[in-house]
């Protein structure tokens, strides 16, 4: 689901559209574009370079983009808000499970997404850090007006979002708006 919303895959039938018309027919580099302008990816497995820092990492989506931006300024912003800007030097491979996803968030915001597509945001981390990653998408989304869709088998979690929905085998079983957002 995240893969065909973020048009990473194409769905087998209907169709995706953004501002009444259909992404699919956009050719590769008006697609690559979309996505970069609209839509921020957090993996499950977060997909860090490995012979990138993590400041490096922040930057990758940049790489080869003209921005109004400074990049490095960004790309340092980024790590303060996610809190390791002394990590900006460090490989993945120093780094925690936590701060690799931490890095992947930054990374995924570092042009400034109207949508965030999440897959398992917090499945790979202790339950304080998947806390604090929860807190940080919960802000983006108040405070930056920053959609956030994550995808979780965390019961908990899920009871979190402040629109739940559920599916089984492909297929949407329940839709449920809830009142809160703690």
């Amino acid at each position: 689901m995240l893969s065909i919303l973020g048009t990473l895959d194409e769905p087998t039938s209907g169709e995706i559209l953004h501002s009444s018309q259909p992404v699919y027919r956009l050719n590769s580099k008006q697609l690559a574009d979309f996505r970069f302008e609209n839509i921020g990816f957090i993996f499950q497995q977060f997909h860090l370079i490995p012979t990138l820092t993590a400041f490096e990492n922040v930057m990758a989506p940049l790489f080869g983009r003209k921005v109004s931006y400074n990049k490095k300024q960004r790309a340092m912003e980024l790590l303060e808000m996610v809190g390791l800007p002394d990590k900006a030097n460090a490989l993945p491979s120093q780094l925690s499970g936590g701060q690799q996803q931490r890095i992947a968030i930054a990374r995924a915001l570092v042009h400034e997404p109207k949508w965030l597509l999440a897959d398992e945001p917090t499945g790979n981390l202790d339950s304080e850090t998947g806390e604090i990653i929860f807190q940080l998408l919960h802000s983006l989304n108040k405070e930056k007006g920053c959609g956030v869709l994550f995808v979780t088998h965390d019961p908990k979690l899920a009871d979190r979002a402040n629109r739940k929905i559920e599916m089984r085998d492909g297929k949407i079983v329940s839709d449920t708006q809830v009142s809160h957002y703690a």
